[in-house]
């Protein structure tokens, strides 16, 4: 079965004064939806744009792996375990929350600053924090997140290109940018496909190409 949530319906929030604005794929913050709270270990998937100078003070976390995506701009962290990077286009960011931890999230940069956070549920509660960046993930090298029973694919196809999708109990599907054909659905930018049972599907690149990311779930 494919469920196809598309950009526009997703909830707005954010601080627009304060140079940030979100779109958020599933129940989040103030916006409730009892049909729309997860997707598997899937907790959340926020789409961010931040404005140059903004960005996110210290605030914690626990027990959520996070998943960082960079559309464009670069991405400031910094995080109460000691750790400061910078986040580009094209780079895994993977933060454990484990026990507990504290970070800041901020665009340091003079360009606007896209960029997508996926939050997933742990098997198992507790731990040390942890960061990893992954700088410039090829398409061949998926990023697996044995911590929440999950897999991270990046495909970036040119104009009609076709790729095979993981048969999996679930995948969860987003497109970046560019346009795909799954299963029958069209899917544009920001939209995503919330697939159950998935066996033989293909992602079909239109004539702009397209870059998209896959989860594939236990």
């Amino acid at each position: 079965m494919i469920s196809v949530h598309r950009s526009e319906d997703r909830y707005r929030g954010g601080e627009p004064d304060a140079g940030i604005e979100t779109r958020h794929a599933l129940s989040f913050g103030p916006f409730y939806d009892p049909d729309n709270l997860r997707f598997g270990p899937i907790l959340a998937c926020n789409e961010e744009h931040l404005a140059a100078g903004a960005g996110f003070d210290e605030h914690p976390h626990s027990h959520t792996e996070i998943v960082t995506w960079v559309v464009e701009g670069e991405l400031t962290h910094r995080d109460s375990a000691g750790h400061s990077t910078v986040v580009r286009a094209g780079d895994v960011a993977h933060l454990s929350a484990a026990a507990g931890v504290r970070h800041v999230e901020r665009n340091d940069g003079e360009a606007p600053l896209t960029f997508l956070q996926m939050w997933l549920a742990p098997l198992e509660s507790g731990g040390e924090p942890a960061y990893t960046v992954v700088p410039g993930i090829a398409d061949s090298t998926p990023y697996a997140l044995p911590q929440a029973g999950a897999m991270l694919h990046v495909r970036r196809l040119t104009e009609g290109e076709r790729t095979a999708l993981p048969d999996a109990a679930r995948l969860y599907v987003h497109v970046v940018r560019g346009r795909v054909a799954v299963g029958g659905e069209e899917l544009g930018p920001g939209d995503a496909a919330r697939i159950t049972g998935a066996e033989g599907l293909e992602a079909v690149a239109a004539a702009e190409g397209a870059e998209l990311l896959v989860w594939e779930l236990r």
